[in-house]
């Protein structure tokens, strides 16, 4: 389920060591939503580990994106 599905703002980004960083602020029911997706993945993706740190909501972001 995308982010943008669940009324999540932030952004995701591939690093170059294959590991994927996802910064998402929202209520707390959409974004343990959006963790619960990130542990399985979308299809063809191996997650081994899906690391959570929580913090202050900033509102920083208008809008889900993809960072290059």
């Amino acid at each position: 389920m995308p982010a943008m599905w669940v009324q999540l703002t932030g952004y995701v980004r591939n690093s170059r060591d294959g590991s994927v960083l996802v910064v998402a602020e929202g209520e707390e029911p959409e974004l343990m939503t959006l963790v619960d997706y990130l542990k399985i993945g979308p299809p063809m993706a191996r997650v081994r580990n899906v690391l959570v740190s929580k913090a202050p909501y900033e509102g920083i972001f208008s809008e889900f994106s993809i960072r290059f």
